[in-house]
């Protein structure tokens, strides 16, 4: 068991998170900070730990609105940061429009992480992930293989549904990944899908994979458009767990996350979303897939964009 896990955003990932890790004894303490008030993450940790008699559950959560309830924490998942919403006229901001507002929050929640906990395994879910992660990198100044993002998770767990879905196939029998940004412009790799070790094409068209993917890409977005309000929550949640009981578990699990890059695919320097072994000392390894021809394309189209934003991060200081 973790002896403790912190959470930086109360909102509805942070909720999930800390029910969750109360739910599976992930951990002997969680934290959560959110500078809502009045006390708005203390009221959500005392709602959980009211229930935790119910479910058995002996575990500390404890909330605050200073980022010293952070101290100790052996993770730190970041959610923090205003969400997209709905416009009046049915469209929603793109990732990317957020990127000002949010990398404000982001260094604040760099700093908290610097004062009370610098040693901890960071795991950052807020948007827009690629430039998020990349500027808590470069203000913790934090071991790359202990920094990462969530992306890959989520966007090939979307893949993976979309596909058993339309094979009327169990999801337990689809392996698929998402590489590239955590946005429009990533990329679903059809020729790593699998239904039960076989090629999806066995199972589903050509025309409707192409669908299939073009929904990867907008996922997004289609549950945002339909909440009108906020974005997704347990699917992310579920998504970093994932990643930190690899860790803490030292699994050697090949998870699909961003993470920094140092030459593989061709890039350096930037957190891109790419299938890793994640273990005891964090990104372990990064795998590298062999792609087709138009697979390569996409992804140096993706690797385009994340470098775009991650330059427009690097001008707002």
């Amino acid at each position: 068991m973790i002896n403790k896990i912190g959470i930086v955003g109360g909102g509805n990932i942070g909720g999930v998170l800390v029910a969750e890790i109360a739910g599976r004894r992930l951990a002997r303490n969680v934290a959560l900070v959110d500078i809502k008030p009045p006390d708005f993450a203390k009221g959500k940790c005392l709602d959980i730990a009211e229930g935790t008699p119910t479910i058995g559950r002996d575990i500390a959560c404890q909330g605050s609105k200073n980022f010293s309830i952070l101290k100790g924490s052996d993770f730190v998942i970041n959610t923090a940061g205003v969400p997209r919403t709905v416009r009046p006229d049915g469209t929603f901001p793109s990732r990317e429009e957020l990127l000002s507002t949010n990398l404000k929050i982001t260094d604040a929640v760099a700093a908290g992480i610097k004062k009370y906990c610098p040693c901890a395994f960071i795991i950052s879910v807020a948007n827009p992930l690629d430039a998020i992660v990349y500027r808590l990198f470069k203000k913790l100044k934090h071991p790359a293989q202990k920094i990462m993002g969530m992306a890959g998770v989520l966007d090939s767990g979307r893949y993976k549904y979309f596909v058993a879905e339309a094979a009327g196939i169990s999801v337990e029998n689809i392996e698929a990944v998402v590489l590239g940004g955590h946005g429009d412009t990533m990329v679903p790799i059809r020729s790593a899908c699998r239904v039960y070790g076989l090629p999806v094409d066995q199972f589903v068209s050509k025309s409707k994979l192409a669908e299939i993917e073009t929904r990867t890409r907008k996922a997004g977005g289609e549950v945002v458009s339909l909440l009108g309000s906020g974005s997704a929550f347990v699917s992310p949640a579920w998504s970093a767990l994932e990643m930190v009981e690899a860790i803490a578990f030292d699994k050697k699990k090949i998870i699909p996350i961003a993470a920094h890059l140092n030459g593989e695919y061709g890039v350096k320097g930037i957190f891109l979303g790419v299938p890793a072994v994640l273990g005891k000392k964090g990104v372990e390894q990064i795998i590298k897939i062999k792609l087709t021809a138009e697979e390569k394309k996409a992804l140096r189209h993706s690797i385009s964009a994340v470098k775009k934003t991650v330059a427009e991060v690097n001008k707002m200081r």
